[in-house]
Formats: C-alpha cells, structure tokens, sequence
C-alpha cells in the first residue's frame, strides 16, 4: 500500500482539490447519516446509515501527545456525512481519513469502471520515466520491466530498495512521462503540490483504497487514471478495520475498480 510523502516543500498545498471534492458530494451527504465509524491502525472506514462504506488509510505523522487522538471519539457516529466530509480538510491527518472515508461511501463507483490488474491498465512504453509516491510493492517488478527508468519516493528514503527520500520528488517528477500517486496524500495536503510537479507528465494515476471515484474533480488536474476499491461487505470491512487489517484482508470484501478517465 503507498503511503504519502510527509510534505513537498516543507508545507501542505492549498488543498484545493480537497476542497473541490468536498464540495462535490456535501448535498449528497446532507441527507445521510453515519452510523458506524472506525478509525483502525492501517485503515479507517466509515460506514451510512444506507449501509454504504468507505476507507481511507490511517496516516500516522509523528507521535499522539496524548492517549486521546480524536477529541470528538464517542460522539462521532451519528454525525451527518455532510459534516464529517468536511473533515477532510483537517489539518489533523485522522480527522482527514474520517472525512475521506466518508466522502468515499457516499460516491458509488462509475459503471465504467472496471476490474482489471492495475499493471496493464497503465499506459507506460518502453524508455517512459515513471515516478511513483508511495511504494506499491506489485507494481515495482512490473514497471521496472517495461519503463525507462523507475523513481520511487517515500518518507523514509531505502537505498537497499531503490526508494529515494520525499525531498527529491520536486527534483525528478516534472520529468517524468507516467506518474502514480497514493490517494493518501489527501490527507496530509500534499497532493495538489504533487499534480503540479507532474503536469507535464502523459498519464497520472491516482491509487489506493483512499481514492474517490470523482472523475470530473481530477480530470482538470491532468489525473487520467483512478483506482481503487470498491466494498461490498460492510460488515467484514468494519471487522477486519477494527482488527487492524489492511489491503490484503480486504480482498473478498472489496473490489478493486480502476476507471480511465
């Protein structure tokens, strides 16, 4: 699963794009209630009261001053979704995963999306530059197989694995031909610096179970691919959250969609 960057330039973006997709579904959200919410080590789901579901990863930047991580724990389910999505405009990364979460349960996924392994839905040829931020473990052999050169960035840089450190992200992505973002970085306001690193590139994909299927809010921003999941098992999605599960139990409980944009 990618995780985000820490930041870019020292500082989150304008979250313009949080904002753009907030605004998106808050009439849709009016009328819904949640009713279930779970905040779990690797992944957050909030569930409605239509019996709809939504994830978002976890993020966890730096260490909790204290035992309390969301002052509002207990009085959160029962929330209208209109209110929680705002959340996702939080400078505190929990309360984003709530309103991420969220916003992703009350938008279904397009009919035009389809089931298909990630790897060959993205349009890289041979010689392409390929950036990605956040490590998506399946697709590195892959891409190193058929692109030019693979660049892959993290918080914390792994120079046994080839992941160079965040800060390099502004020196090598307006390079680059193909582009894969972590949906993640909608929650620590970085993904709008991102896309503007990499709007010269041929095809940006955002992934991961965070990312909205929300085409006409990314398409203006260059994005020309999402995916990410689907969940047709609230009730396993809630356990599995709770237990501290993540992609790998989520497998019969959500499908994974990606949709060309």
């Amino acid at each position: 699963m990618g995780m985000p960057i820490a930041c870019i330039d020292g500082k989150g973006g304008l979250q313009m794009l949080a904002s753009e997709l907030v605004d998106r579904v808050k009439e849709l959200g009016a009328e819904r209630m949640a009713a279930d919410v779970r905040i779990g080590l690797g992944y957050t789901a909030v569930c409605l009261d239509d019996g709809a579901c939504g994830l978002a990863y976890t993020l966890h930047e730096g260490e909790y001053e204290s035992c309390c991580v969301v002052p509002a724990a207990g009085r959160v389910a029962g929330r209208t979704a209109a209110e929680l999505v705002e959340w996702l405009k939080n400078p505190n990364v929990t309360a984003a995963a709530v309103g991420l979460a969220t916003l992703n349960a009350l938008v279904p996924a397009p009919e035009t999306a389809v089931e298909a392994d990630i790897a060959e839905i993205l349009q890289v040829r041979a010689g392409d530059a390929v950036g990605m931020v956040g490590y998506f473990g399946p697709l590195v052999a892959p891409l190193r197989e058929r692109a030019g050169s693979l660049c892959i960035f993290e918080r914390k840089s792994n120079p046994e694995f080839d992941i160079l450190p965040d800060t390099a992200a502004g020196e090598h992505l307006p390079a680059c031909d193909v582009v894969i973002l972590t949906a993640s970085s909608l929650l620590n306001q970085t993904i709008d610096r991102l896309l503007e690193l990499c709007r010269g590139a041929r095809e940006i994909a955002v992934l991961g179970p965070s990312t909205p299927f929300l085409p006409e809010v990314f398409r203006p921003y260059g994005v020309t691919l999402l995916s990410g999941f689907q969940v047709v098992d609230s009730a396993q999605i809630l356990k599995t959250v709770s237990e501290g599960g993540g992609t790998r139990q989520f497998r019969r409980a959500a499908r994974k969609l990606s949709l060309r944009l």
